[in-house]
């Protein structure tokens, strides 16, 4: 049998403040009652401490899970961080990571595929073992979405908050892993959902700042309606492609978005809601983290065999979905 990539650990991250809905009606005009209805949301968790980005959110989480493996950090082959929020254009949050951890000399780089970023990056993890060529790989979600939220804006402010969550990917010829996996995008979306300022066609300036062009800007209504059809399209897809029912998945794992969106996918997909991770109303929208950090909550829930749909969808646009048969 061909050598499939498993998921052999995962484990989670999470900043120690929350930031209640209760809070941000002290903040902006909103209540809890406006914001939870709407996203599903109650609280979120925001990184604070001077001089601590995305990459310590990740080192922790990949400490845990190296720990939690039985892992040494000379036995990772290779490390890919998902994150819209690095800690510098350059270096990498990935090198960063590896310093922090003291994993050595070993290729690291970074992916940003907006909410769809696990997916990416797992898929793309998923290749070097496959091919033979490594035997352990760290894939980590991990997003400091605090860092560009206006909180000015009461559309944006109230759906994302901070975190991280990491996998280990090993070989496996049993036929569980990774089995199949879907990547889309389309550049049309760019000014649906952007953060203008700070690159190279709209470099830092007084007047990027000034017109707070550093900070996430969505359109909602497009975004939502986006989401619902491609996220929903992507899982089907798969789902067809491997010839599976709503039976057949034990759980779908979705991008914590919004619950309207989660839920037209889990309807379009015909799997019932007790079988769909679910954790946005603790944590909120933590971008490329929010399906690790789902694996990481229901992890003791999972079967050895268990069929996993992942799915997701973010700016850019980029959507995709992954196909898993859990290892453990």
């Amino acid at each position: 049998m061909s050598i499939k990539a498993a998921i052999t650990g995962v484990n989670g991250f999470l900043p120690e403040d929350k930031l209640t809905n209760s809070d941000l009606e002290k903040i902006v005009e909103t209540n809890d009652e406006w914001i939870f209805s709407r996203t599903g949301i109650r609280e979120r968790r925001i990184l604070k401490g001077e001089n601590l980005g995305t990459s310590y959110m990740a080192a922790e989480a990949v400490k845990g899970l190296l720990k939690k493996t039985n892992t040494k950090p000379e036995e990772i082959d290779l490390l890919i961080v998902a994150t819209v929020t690095p800690d510098y254009f350059f270096p990498s949050t990935a090198n960063l990571v590896c310093t922090q951890v003291g994993i050595p000399s070993i290729g690291s780089f970074d992916i940003l595929a907006a909410c769809s970023g696990f997916i990416y990056a797992l898929s793309t993890g998923a290749q070097f073992i496959e091919s033979g060529r490594y035997k352990k790989v760290v894939v980590v979600g991990a997003d400091k979405m605090s860092s560009i939220v206006d909180f000015t804006d009461r559309t944006t402010c109230v759906l994302f908050g901070d975190g991280a969550g990491a996998v280990l990917l090993e070989p496996n010829e049993d036929g569980l892993g990774l089995i199949d996996f879907r990547m889309h995008s389309d550049g049309t979306g760019e000014n649906h959902l952007i953060m203008k300022g700070g690159g190279s066609k709209y470099p830092a300036s007084h007047e990027t700042i000034d017109n707070r062009l550093h900070y996430i800007r969505q359109e909602g209504q497009s975004v939502f309606k986006f989401a619902v059809t491609k996220m929903a399209d992507t899982a089907a897809e798969i789902m067809e492609s491997n010839e599976l029912t709503g039976d057949d998945v034990a759980w779908l794992v979705p991008h914590q978005a919004n619950k309207r969106i989660i839920d037209a996918t889990a309807n379009r997909m015909g799997i019932g809601f007790d079988k769909v991770m679910m954790n946005i109303e603790k944590y909120g929208n933590t971008t490329a983290a929010t399906i690790p950090l789902c694996l990481f909550d229901y992890e003791s829930q999972l079967k050895k065999g268990d069929n996993l749909i992942l799915a997701a969808f973010g700016g850019g646009f980029t959507w995709g979905s992954a196909y898993i048969k859990w290892a453990y």
